[in-house]
Order: C-alpha cells, then sequence, then structure tokens
C-alpha cells in the first residue's frame, strides 16, 4: 500500500522494521512515556520484531521530510484479526492528527492483508488513546463508565471493510 501525501503535507509512510535506527527516536520516547505512566516499558519487549512482520504483520513510520513523526504495527491475533500495537506519535508533532492518520493506514494495510477485524488494547493510564479509538469508531470491550485503573488493560475492536477487487 501507498500513501500519496497532498503536497502540502510533505507526509509518507514507510513499511519498515522495528529494529530500523529510523524507528528508534519514537519507540525510545514511547518506553519513556510507558515508564513514566505504568513505571515499566516490558510491554514493547514482550513480541518479537518477526511478529510484526509480512506476511501477517506490519511496521509503519509516518515520515515528513524523512523524519519520523508517528508510528504504528500490527501483528496476527488470529486468522481473520489483527491487533494493533505501538501507536505512538512524537511529542513534537501532537495536536496534528497525525495518530488518526496512523490509524487509517494502519486500518487500510490489515484490510488489505486479509484481515477483517481490528483488536488493540490501551493502557487505562492513557486516556488520549482511549479518546482516539472511540473517535475512530473503535467498540470499547469494556463498561466505558468505570473507572479505567480498576479495569486494566482496555480493550477495543472494529470490524474492517474487506477491499473491493
Amino acid at each position: 500500500m501507498t500513501f500519496t501525501p497532498s503536497p502540502a503535507s510533505a507526509l509518507s509512510v514507510r513499511r519498515t522494521t522495528v529494529d530500523d535506527p529510523l524507528a528508534r527516536p519514537l519507540l525510545d520516547e514511547l518506553a519513556y512515556e510507558y515508564n513514566l505512566r505504568y513505571g515499566s516499558a516490558d510491554d514493547l519487549d514482550r513480541y518479537p520484531p518477526e511478529e510484526f512482520a509480512a506476511p501477517g504483520g506490519a511496521f509503519l513510520l509516518l515520515l515528513e521530510q524523512g523524519r519520523p513523526v508517528a508510528g504504528g504495527a500490527y501483528r496476527r491475533y488470529d486468522d481473520g484479526t489483527a491487533e494493533l500495537k505501538r501507536i505512538w506519535t512524537h511529542s513534537a508533532h501532537r495536536r496534528r492528527g497525525l495518530a488518526r492518520r496512523m490509524l487509517t493506514v494502519l486500518e487500510r494495510e490489515a484490510a488489505d492483508a486479509g484481515y477483517t477485524r481490528i483488536f488493540l488494547t490501551t493502557g487505562p493510564r492513557q486516556p488520549e488513546a482511549k479518546g482516539l479509538y472511540l473517535a475512530a469508531g473503535y467498540r470499547p470491550l469494556f463498561d466505558v463508565s468505570a473507572d479505567p485503573e480498576s479495569i486494566g488493560p482496555l480493550p477495543f475492536e472494529k470490524h474492517l471493510e474487506t477491499p473491493k477487487p
């Protein structure tokens, strides 16, 4: 899949790997944020890099003038479901809709790969992520009126439109 940026945006998408040096600043900042909010970034090491590689997964960077401003990945969760992970916008580039763009690209990529459903979890101390997923049409698989801290990871799902041939 190729994302064609408008001339004004100068954004492009790069399919790459978790260990690409270009991704390191985003992943380092994500680890720092996890440590601040949760006291640990262990979740970033839970899955081997191959899980985010084709054919079952993808690791993508959103680049602006060749520099990473956001990223995200998906991995195979089950035969019809992709699990989104590592969606992150660099702190210097927030409030520009970049996470939403990354989410849209990941959904399109997953649908193109044959997935019909997306599953994801976000942490209870990430209200921005919870808001993003709700605004993007994800169905919460938890009681949204409950204290997020009492739930733990907040699961969401979304059914994808299958691409037309």
